[in-house]
């Protein structure tokens, strides 16, 4: 056999020629490493875009009021005024910031708390029972998410006044206890998360319905609970001009009205400059949200019922 005949027999497998491995790193100057590259800018564009502001603000925060106009905006002051700014923070008008940080905490717990367990119930009603009128519930709930909370707040506010509610913590909690979008976001998820076939073993075993969904359902839908109550959380902190146009005591208001009441008086002719203590709070009313989105992150994990029913 002549050495040719022998060459080509080893540069075949199968029947097919060997072809040379192509290398899985991509040559600068083709069109996927320069697509690569350009995403690579545009994001850590982004990434600046999103983190300087919180830069400017942890930065401005430990600078007193004098240094706030005579240092520059990304860089610290002539002295370090961080826990001097706190501590005046928190003391100034008769701890006002602690009251004004109290009544968003009961607003988040009361209000978000209650839209996350109304949300999960309905939802998970929506998804698994089936009874007349399911789809026109279905169409007034799309209504609901496309409906702007700010085109609700007059009419709301209308109402509440007729009923004695404007001006107290109610006219902010009821509001926040009603989310369209947790309710189509648990409906959704309930719909994939819980297999029928579970709830059907648990009703054969004799289980009622309220000791399945508390001891196998709501456990399948813990990511969809999470995901619901950081985004009725973080909507009930934020919130500010629900607020605005219910509340007009002081001593009801949350951080969002509270905090812009500094910001004008701290602008304000003859008035107090309190800049330092505007940005030292802004500073502080973030931290928890940071802090329920670090502690909570471990939650969003899908696929808890993964194999719990085979095919």
């Amino acid at each position: 056999m002549s050495s040719n005949t022998l060459s080509r027999a080893e540069n075949r497998e199968d029947g097919r020629p060997k072809r040379p491995a192509r290398s899985s790193k991509q040559e600068p100057g083709r069109p996927g490493a320069r697509k690569s590259i350009t995403l690579t800018v545009l994001m850590l564009a982004f990434l600046v875009y999103t983190v300087m502001p919180l830069i400017w603000l942890v930065l401005n925060s430990t600078k007193k009021q004098g240094d706030l106009f005579d240092s520059f905006g990304l860089w610290f002051g002539h002295s370090f005024h961080l826990f001097t700014n706190i501590h005046d923070t928190l003391t100034y008008n008769d701890h006002i910031f602690l009251r004004w940080f109290a009544n968003t905490l009961l607003y988040v717990v009361v209000g978000a708390g209650g839209a996350t367990l109304l949300a999960t119930l309905a939802g998970y009603g929506m998804a698994k029972f089936r009874f007349p009128g399911r789809g026109g519930v279905f169409a007034v709930v799309l209504g609901a998410v496309a409906v702007p909370g700010t085109a609700l707040a007059v009419p709301t506010f209308l109402m509440f006044s007729k009923m004695g509610l404007v001006n107290t913590p109610w006219a902010v909690i009821i509001p926040s206890l009603i989310s369209p979008f947790g309710l189509y976001l648990m409906w959704v998820f309930a719909t994939e998360a819980v297999p029928t076939e579970i709830l059907e073993a648990a009703r054969m075993d004799g289980a009622g319905e309220l000791r399945t969904f508390f001891t196998i359902s709501i456990r399948l839908l813990s990511p969809g609970i999470v995901t619901v109550l950081l985004f009725t959380t973080v909507a009930t902190w934020n919130n500010y001009f629900l607020p605005l146009i219910m509340l007009s005591n002081p001593k009801w208001y949350p951080l969002t009205v509270g905090m812009n009441q500094w910001n004008a008086q701290a602008q304000g002719a003859g008035s107090q400059p309190i800049f330092n203590l505007v940005l030292t709070g802004s500073l502080l009313s973030i931290i928890p949200i940071v802090v329920a989105f670090l502690v909570l992150q471990r939650q969003w994990q899908s696929g808890l019922s993964a194999g719990s029913v085979k095919a």
